[in-house]
Order: structure tokens, then sequence, then C-alpha cells
């Protein structure tokens, strides 16, 4: 899939917390076919301090509006300037980057495990599946009720669950602990969040022989895999995450 770089236009900005927000971008031409996992290395305009792009998954795409979402975080001087963006500014991106989730059999039960701001792939994952005719279901994690977001959205998706860590809605505990592991069973996983959650769901799956892909949120500079500072040892070497992911078969991972 050919890679581009080009100016979209934002149509709109908004916080689902205090830190967590939302940019919806319209191209300038039309989008070309997204699959869910992929990213974007978007160019951070007005930041003396942000030297290289910053990766960001697609969050959803909309291809009759011609608009894409990403859900990003607070954590640096960077993603604060992208979150003072305004309806009409310009964003750079390269995309589209990385490989993608692959598809499940036509009989598999699937469970999308996501924790934190790392469900930002997911929803572009559960809606490309159900309208596919799949049935996904979805389980959340988060430290508390405060910080859920964007549970409404992913019910319109599937049976969703959650857990928060102290216990305010949901299930307390990690994502890890929820009854939904303990008392049924899936045939594939998918999973994107903290890396230590994703260590603890990759551990799960071996033990019950799920197929299991995970996003890895590796720290990513070029997106193109020339700099080399993203790579993940893996059973086939070091991989780059930019190129080679930031999908991975839990199986190939050494952890």
């Amino acid at each position: 899939m050919s890679k581009r770089i080009e100016d979209f236009t934002i149509t709109g900005t908004w916080f689902l917390n205090k830190d967590i927000f939302i940019l919806e971008l319209r191209g300038n031409s039309y989008l070309p076919e997204m699959k869910p996992g992929q990213f974007v290395q978007v160019k951070v305009e007005g930041s003396p301090e942000t030297f290289l792009r910053r990766p960001l998954s697609v969050h959803d795409v909309d291809y009759e509006k011609n608009t894409v979402l990403l859900l990003v975080q607070v954590a640096g001087k960077g993603t604060e300037t992208l979150s003072k963006l305004k309806s009409g500014d310009s964003l750079n991106l390269v995309y589209p980057l990385g490989n993608s989730f692959s598809m499940p059999a036509e009989n598999e039960r699937m469970l999308l495990i996501g924790g934190g701001c790392g469900v930002a792939p997911l929803l572009f994952l559960g809606k490309y599946l159900k309208s596919r005719g799949y049935h996904p279901e979805i389980l959340l994690g988060f430290r508390n009720a405060e910080r859920i977001i964007e549970y409404d959205e992913y019910r319109k998706l599937g049976t969703v669950y959650l857990t928060t860590e102290d216990g305010s809605r949901g299930e307390q505990g990690f994502v890890t602990d929820h009854s939904i592991l303990k008392n049924s069973s899936f045939d594939r996983i998918y999973c994107c969040g903290p890396q230590l959650m994703m260590q603890r769901v990759a551990g799960y799956s071996k033990e019950r022989k799920i197929n299991c892909e995970v996003s890895l949120e590796n720290l990513m500079a070029c997106g193109i895999g020339a700099c080399l500072c993203c790579v993940t040892d893996t059973v086939r070497g070091h991989l780059c995450t930019c190129i080679d992911g930031p999908v991975f078969n839990v199986r190939d991972l050494k952890w």
C-alpha cells in the first residue's frame, strides 16, 4: 500500500476526559483504504521542543465524510500542542503506516481488550468486524470511572465488559482479572494498552492456546523503518515495529 504525505483540515476537537481528546480530520483528497491497526505520523507545528513526528493509531475512518479520527492523550509538549488545534487548522500526516490486525475465521468467538488510551485502534477494528458480519465482544480496563472513555461507542459494536482498578465501575481489578476470562472461552483476542497489560493478556492467551494479536505502542520517529528506534525482539530477530508491526501475534514476541 502506497504512503501519502498530505495536509488535513481539522474539523473538530473534543476532550473525553481531562487529558484524552479526539481530533477529527478531513482529507483534502479522497482517502485511501485504511485497515484497523494502522497508524499515522503527525507533524507537530508550533512546538519547538517537538522535532519528530508523533505516531497515532487510526481511531476511526468515515469514507463518506472523508474524515479520520485520532484519539490522543496529552503526555508532553507535542500532544499538548495538538490538543489546542481548532477547526480550520491544518495538520500534516504521513499515512497509512504499518500492518493491520488479521481477520478471524467465520465462526470464531473474538474478544477485543483495551486498556486506557490503548483502546484507540479498537474502535476502528470493532466497526470493521461488525460491518463484515462478525460479533465482537469488548473488554475495557481503566483506572477509575472518571477515566472511562467511549463506552457508548463500543456498546454499538457488541457486548462490553468493564474493569476499573478501584472498582468504581464494572468489576474491580485489571482486565486480566475480569470474570469473562475465567468463565468463557475465546478463539481470538485482539489487544492494545500498556505493555504490562498486553504481556498478561499474552500469557493468558498462550496458556489457553488462543490466537492473540497485540498492537505495540513503541516510540517511533520515522514510521518507515529507517531510524531503527522502534525495534522489538521477536523469534525472527529484531524487527521494526513501524513496518513489521505495530500488530504482532504474541507467539512471535519474546515476552
